[in-house]
This record gives C-alpha cells, sequence and structure tokens, in this order.
C-alpha cells in the first residue's frame, strides 16, 4: 500500500470522486465544460494528495495539501452551477458537498491552514 492511501484524506477524497463521476454521468450534452471541469477538479484532489503524502518535507507536503484543497473549493462551486442550473438534484449536491467539506477540513489541518 502507498501512504497517501492509509490517509483518511485520500480515502473520503476517493468517496468523493465515486460521487462526482455520478454526477458527471448526468450531465447533459451541452455542459462538456462543467462536466471537464468537475472531473479535472475531482483528478486533482486526488493526484496532490498523493503527490504531497511523497514529498520529503512538510514544507513541500503542505503546498500539495493546499493545492487539493483549492481543488475541493472548485468542485464545490461546479455542483453549485450544476444544482442552479437544475441539472443535478440537490440531496445529491448536499451529500457531495457534505464529503467535500470533510476532505476540505483535512487537507486544511495538512496544510496547516487552519
Amino acid at each position: 500500500m502507498f501512504s497517501h492511501e492509509r490517509l483518511d484524506c485520500y480515502q473520503c477524497a476517493l468517496k468523493f470522486a465515486a460521487l462526482s463521476y455520478h454526477v458527471i454521468a448526468q450531465v447533459p450534452r451541452g455542459n462538456a465544460d462543467l462536466q471537464d471541469q468537475l472531473k479535472r477538479a475531482t483528478t486533482s484532489i486526488l493526484l496532490n494528495i498523493a503527490e504531497g503524502a511523497g514529498k520529503a518535507t512538510t514544507k513541500e507536503q503542505a503546498r500539495f495539501y493546499a493545492i487539493a484543497r483549492g481543488s475541493t473549493l472548485e468542485c464545490a462551486a461546479v455542483l453549485d452551477v450544476l444544482r442552479l442550473q437544475g441539472i443535478v438534484q440537490p440531496e445529491i449536491v448536499a451529500r457531495a458537498k457534505e464529503t467535500l467539506m470533510r476532505v476540505a477540513a483535512m487537507l486544511s489541518r495538512m496544510a496547516r491552514l487552519e
């Protein structure tokens, strides 16, 4: 098992990714920009957590965890837009954002932002 796979934050981010991919599949044609943005931001969370976990110094780790946190906020904003457009049900958005808030809180601590 890789070091990032042992992180609760990474495991929680994987749960969000599963929700995110479900949402992405629901987005109708004509909204490829939002689909792509959500997909890229979701992937960015996971990749930056993994990369941060592999860095040698806490300063380097914190930088990648802060980037991952920014991607969590980006995902939340895309979900808001999808909800406002009536593309995704509010209940699904609420569940996804609840998971994102957990991820963001953990990443804030890991990046020493709180």
